[in-house]
């Protein structure tokens, strides 16, 4: 039975949810800080981890009876939002992800020992989410053989989601066999990571329930509808810098923001975001309905234009700034790498439109 899907409208709770983790991720981690996180081994800072389990935010969708705060996904979305709008180095969409995992098709036994400690911080779990046709690693005799690639915050995870031809399996990433190569990639912010399993030891309560394919589709559909919140929060950041800088910037005695190739490029970009928060936002209230049939067309349409948008504003931001925009230095950078990386995570939003497509029997 689904529940009922909520307005388009945060709630008076939402927005002081908003409120706080906007100033919380503005004081704490400003771009200062993330390029100082973003550079280091792990790619996130445990203190800063700690602190948002502090306030909650990793037992926000995690039931009450594991130690969770019980609440749905739109209030997980509201923070991712606010993630993308400071281009936080969190491990909150793996989180997330493992957490929908978790609740969706673990056994009693494992949600007992998992989610209470992913809930305190204390446990970091990555979800493979294959988007190529490479081969699944294999489990054969109680053996865990295979590689997988792009696995987000798989160097630093503690445990990962592994799908295999013959069901998804929980394995710790410091058994023996097991190994994580941290990978080269465009946004430094969101680490990735390959795996590699060497006949690695799998018991079988380590075997999730359910099929691998149900799995698999869980943490898409959860990663791809809070991806797309946090590409509206950082495109409403690159927004509003490319509005603040053209109000201030002068050429021939006027700020640009007053010449037409400007202002009409902010106001086009500007009516893009709006439609991407709606789509964004429609998307999180479907999934925290658990209305299957609505889903299917709500999160094509989310993942397929709020990566675009996100990618196309933080692009057009560069511009704005003209030569200044172009430099490592400048801010914009951070942005545009973010945007650019997340649009390919869970498939290219053209792929999207294709799922959206057969969705709707076109």
């Amino acid at each position: 039975m689904t529940a009922t899907i909520q307005s388009l409208t945060l709630t008076e709770e939402q927005q002081a949810l908003r409120n706080i983790a906007r100033t919380f991720l503005r004081d704490r981690l400003g771009t200062d800080e993330v390029r100082r996180v973003m550079a280091t081994d792990a790619g996130f800072d445990r203190a800063h981890w700690a602190a948002v389990a502090d306030m909650g935010w990793q037992a926000m969708a995690i039931p009450e009876e594991h130690g969770g705060a019980g609440y749905s996904w739109t209030e997980v979305a509201v923070l991712f939002e606010e993630v993308g709008r400071a281009v936080a180095p969190l491990p909150m969409l793996s989180t997330a992800m493992a957490t929908a995992v978790l609740v969706d098709h673990g056994t009693d036994d494992q949600r007992a020992a998992h989610l209470p400690r992913i809930a305190a911080g204390d446990l970091l779990v990555a979800v493979v989410v294959p988007v190529d046709d490479a081969p699944l690693p294999s489990v054969v005799a109680g053996r865990l053989s295979g590689s997988v690639r792009h696995v987000v915050d798989g160097a630093t995870a503690d445990v990962v989601v592994v799908p295999t031809a013959d069901g998804a399996v929980l394995v710790p990433t410091d058994r023996a066999g097991a190994s994580t190569t941290p990978m080269d990639v465009l946004d430094p912010t969101r680490p990735q990571a390959e795996l590699t399993f060497d006949d690695v030891e799998v018991a079988d309560d380590e075997r999730l329930a359910g099929d691998v394919d149900d799995v698999v589709e869980r943490a898409r559909i959860v990663g791809a509808v809070l991806l797309a919140n946090e590409q509206v929060g950082l495109a409403a950041a690159v927004h509003e810098m490319g509005v603040d800088y053209a109000k201030t910037r002068k050429q021939f005695g006027r700020a640009i923001g007053s010449f037409q190739a400007i202002k009409h490029l902010l106001a086009d970009n500007l009516v893009a975001l709006e439609a991407a928060r709606s789509l964004a936002w429609h998307a999180a209230r479907v999934l925290a309905a658990d209305d299957v049939e609505e889903l299917a067309i709500a999160v094509p349409m989310a993942a397929s234009r709020c990566n675009e948008t996100a990618a196309t504003l933080a692009a057009d931001n560069i511009q704005v700034h003209g030569g200044i925009g172009f430099t490592w230095e400048h801010d914009a950078h951070l942005y545009f790498k973010r945007a650019s990386s997340s649009r390919l995570l869970f498939h290219t939003p053209s792929w999207w439109r294709t799922r959206l497509a057969h969705a709707l029997d076109l």
